[in-house]
C-alpha cells in the first residue's frame, strides 16, 4: 500500500517512486509483476496522472521496471544473490577531450560543437562578484597568513556533504570529503593512495581519455573493459585481473549509457567478493532532462568499496578547477598518513566563495536554471537532427549531459564526416581517441557538444552539417 503525506517536503511523485522501489527490492512486488496503470494508480491515490508518470519514469530510468507495449509497466529482475549479500544496507532515494584543431584555426570556423565548455550566459557573474566581494571583505589577515585545513575548508565540506546527501544519496562525514583542484589532481592522489596494493586498473572502453592518461602516467597498467548496452561488461571485468575499476555509471562517457540498478548491484558484488574498489566519477549527474538524477552507486550499499568523485566543472565553471572526492572511512587513516604534509589544493578565498554560494541557496537555484537551459538546447538539437537527418543517423546518449554521439547509417566514416564539416565551417569531434582497443570501433560516429552554443547556433549548425554530410 502506498501512503502519501501531503504535508511532506518530499514531492508526491518521489514518495510514490520510493515506496514502489522499496517493495521491489524487498520482494513484495515480484519479478514480472505488472504495476497498476498510471490512470488507475492516479485515481487510487487521488493525484494527477503526471505525478504517477514521473514516478514510473524514474523507476524505468533506474532499471527497476520497464514499459512494454500492450502490457504496461513490468517489474524487472533483481539478482536475489546480490540482494542477499547487500542485506541490511538500504537503497536510498535522493536527491574531455582535447581539440583537434589549433587555437590559431579557431576563428576560421563559424560553429564549434565542442564538449566541455559552458554557456557564458548561464554563469551568474554579477552574483559571483557580489559574493566574492563579501568574502574578500570578511576574510581576516590571519586567514591569509597561515595554512588552513588540509582537506578543504570545513564549512565547504559541510555544504558539499549536505548537497550530496540530498541529491545523490551519498552518505559520508565532512572529513571524508577532499576538496581538489581538478580531476587530474584528484585521480593522481588516488593513484598514490592505492600504489603498493594495486598496479592495475580497469577502465571502460570507450572511456574518458583524461583518466586513462593519468593512470598511465602514474605507472598503472590500464585494462580496457568493453561496454554492454547497459554499461560496463561485468563478465569481462570478472575475468580481468583488475581490482580497481574507474567508471562513469550515471552517464557513461562518451556513449551516454545509464547503468541500471541490476548492474550496479552486480558491480558492488564484484567489489565485495574481490575486495576491490570502484571509483565512481559522477561528472554530470545534475544534468538529466526527462527524469531525476540516477542515485549514485555510493548511495546503494557497501560504501567502503566506493570512492565517489564529483565536480563543479560541468554545472558551474570548468575554469574554477574545483572538484571533490569522498573517500571510504577505511581509507582515511592511510590518506592522513600519506598526505599529512599536503596543504589544501584550492585557495581559501575560492573555497569560501563556493561555500557561500551553496549556503545561501544560490547553488540549487543555479542547477535548476542550467538544467532548464540545457534541456532546451538538448531538445532542439535532437529535434533538429531527427527532422533534417531522419534515419540516416542514430543518436546515442540522449536526455542527459552536454553532448551526444551521432552514428552514421549511410557509410560515412568519422574522418570524412569531420573533414566535410570543417569544409563548411563547422567543428565536430572524433570518437576514436576514446577507444583503447581501436580495432573494436565502428569508425562511423562523431561527438557533438552543445553546452556553449545558443539555440539558434545549434539549429543553424545542424542545418549546415546535414547539407555537408548528405546533400553535397
Amino acid at each position: 500500500m502506498i501512503i502519501l503525506h501531503s504535508d511532506s517536503s518530499t514531492p508526491l511523485y518521489l514518495q510514490i517512486y520510493e515506496q514502489i522501489k522499496e517493495e521491489i527490492i524487498s520482494g513484495k512486488i515480484s519479478e514480472g509483476s505488472k504495476l497498476p496503470s498510471t490512470r488507475t494508480l492516479s485515481t487510487t491515490l487521488d493525484v494527477s496522472r503526471n505525478t504517477v508518470e514521473s514516478a514510473y519514469l524514474q523507476l524505468c530510468s533506474e532499471g527497476y521496471i520497464a514499459s512494454k507495449a500492450g502490457s504496461g509497466f513490468i517489474v524487472l529482475k533483481l539478482d536475489s544473490l546480490i540482494i542477499s549479500k547487500l542485506k541490511g544496507e538500504k537503497l536510498k532515494n535522493n536527491e574531455e577531450h582535447e581539440k583537434i584543431i589549433s587555437e590559431a584555426d579557431y576563428n576560421n570556423y563559424k560553429y564549434d560543437f565542442q564538449y566541455g565548455n559552458l554557456s557564458a550566459d548561464d554563469f551568474p557573474l554579477s552574483l559571483w562578484k557580489k559574493i566574492s566581494n563579501k568574502c574578500l571583505s570578511s576574510i581576516s589577515a590571519e586567514n591569509m597568513t597561515s595554512y588552513k585545513a588540509r582537506k578543504g575548508e570545513p564549512e565547504l565540506q559541510i555544504e558539499i556533504m549536505k548537497y550530496l546527501n540530498k541529491s545523490r544519496g551519498v552518505s559520508c562525514n565532512p572529513e571524508q570529503i577532499i576538496i581538489s583542484s581538478g580531476m587530474e589532481y584528484c585521480l593522481s592522489i588516488l593513484c598514490q593512495l592505492f600504489r603498493g596494493d594495486f598496479n592495475q586498473i580497469a577502465l571502460e572502453d570507450p572511456g574518458y581519455v583524461g583518466a586513462r592518461d593519468i593512470f598511465i602516467n602514474n605507472g598503472y597498467n590500464v585494462i580496457p573493459i568493453g561496454l554492454d548496452k547497459d554499461g560496463i561488461n561485468i563478465e569481462e571485468l570478472e575475468n580481468s585481473s583488475a581490482k580497481i575499476v574507474y567508471i562513469t555509471p550515471s552517464h557513461q562517457f562518451p556513449t551516454g549509457v545509464v547503468m541500471p540498478i541490476q548492474k550496479r548491484l552486480k558491480l558492488l558484488d564484484w567489489a565485495i567478493r574481490t575486495n576491490g574498489i570502484i571509483i565512481e566519477d559522477d561528472y554530470d549527474s545534475e544534468l538529466r532532462y526527462n527524469s531525476r538524477p540516477i542515485p549514485s552507486i555510493q548511495s546503494i550499499a557497501s560504501k567502503e568499496s566506493v570512492v565517489y568523485i564529483g565536480t563543479f566543472s560541468k554545472s558551474l565553471s570548468p575554469s574554477l578547477r574545483v572538484n571533490y572526492m569522498v573517500l571510504p572511512q577505511s581509507l582515511m587513516e592511510r590518506y592522513d598518513k600519506l598526505f599529512n604534509s599536503y596543504q589544501a589544493a584550492v585557495p581559501i578565498i575560492q573555497q569560501k566563495i563556493i561555500q557561500q554560494f551553496m549556503y545561501l541557496g544560490h547553488w540549487d537555484r543555479h542547477l535548476r536554471k542550467i538544467c532548464l537551459s540545457n534541456k532546451r538546447k538538448h531538445d532542439i538539437l535532437v529535434h533538429t537532427i531527427h527532422e533534417l537527418m531522419g534515419d540516416k543517423v542514430i543518436i546515442h546518449g540522449k536526455n542527459a549531459g552536454l553532448h551526444i554521439l551521432l552514428e552514421f547509417n549511410n557509410g560515412l566514416c568519422e574522418e570524412e564526416a569531420i573533414k566535410k564539416a570543417r569544409d563548411h565551417g563547422i567543428i565536430v569531434y572524433p570518437v576514436l581517441p576514446f577507444w583503447m582497443r581501436q580495432d573494436r570501433y565502428s569508425n562511423n560516429m562523431i561527438l557533438l557538444g552543445f553546452g556553449s552554443m545558443s539555440e539558434s547556433e545549434i539549429v543553424e549548425g545542424i542545418r549546415i552539417l546535414n547539407h555537408a554530410w548528405f546533400n553535397d
